[in-house]
């Protein structure tokens, strides 16, 4: 899970970032608005952010509205403000918590995870890997937010792929789960059809490793 961190404050940052690099949390870190903004613009596989109120450029007020107009990636607002005027006008401008300063850490960490494991729930019809994602329910795939078009094919072999990571699929196994049983083809059916989905994945395309004398699987990097 990849976190932002957007605090002017560097020690606060740091004590964040080393509870967050404890759980395996990749983290990414802004000193003001502006920062956090360009850094939401710039990477879509942020999953939550960390985000202070007073802040230098521009608050985190102004920050959180400018953040719901791309994203909805979830919110966690930081500040040692602790009226209910304050929690109130975080919450009808689109925060998914706030906690108060002095905080604790720990809490802070559990905090993003009770919101992670949430959106575990809410996406069990998403696969997302960075800025690949597969939309089951809608039945389409988008990276860096630009849906690509691939053929039923192609897209019933990538689902196939995704659902059985790290596992070596044969021809045979592809032809007969994606085509059917009684479909008439060879082996070069497969080989073409993996040669247009990798074009497809583009930036993609590495996440479909070719086992030799064996078939294919999708291995994550």
């Amino acid at each position: 899970m990849k976190v932002l961190i957007v605090d002017d404050e560097s020690g606060i940052r740091d004590v964040i970032k080393e509870y967050c690099l404890f759980e395996n949390y990749d983290v990414m870190e802004a000193e003001d608005g502006m920062s956090a903004l360009n850094a939401v613009k710039n990477n879509d596989d942020i999953d939550i952010i960390v985000l202070d109120i007073m802040m230098p450029k521009m608050d985190g007020y102004t920050t959180l509205k400018e953040i719901r107009k791309l994203s909805k990636v979830p919110v966690i607002m930081l500040s040692a403000r602790s009226e209910e005027y304050n929690k109130l006008l975080s919450f009808e401008l689109g925060v998914d918590d706030y906690v108060t300063k002095p905080f604790s850490p720990k809490e802070l960490i559990a905090r993003i995870k009770a919101i992670s494991n949430r959106g575990v729930k809410d996406d069990s019809n998403i696969y997302k890997y960075k800025t690949l994602v597969i939309d089951y329910l809608g039945h389409k795939v988008t990276i860096n937010s630009k849906e690509i078009k691939l053929t039923p094919k192609e897209y019933e072999l990538l689902v196939l792929f995704v659902q059985n990571k790290s596992i070596a699929l044969s021809r045979e196994t592809l032809l007969s789960k994606v085509w059917g049983y009684d479909f008439y083809g060879d082996d070069r059916t497969i080989d073409t059809h993996i040669k247009m989905l990798r074009n497809n994945l583009g930036e993609y395309r590495d996440l479909i490793v070719t086992v030799r004398g064996m078939g294919y699987k999708f291995e994550e990097v």
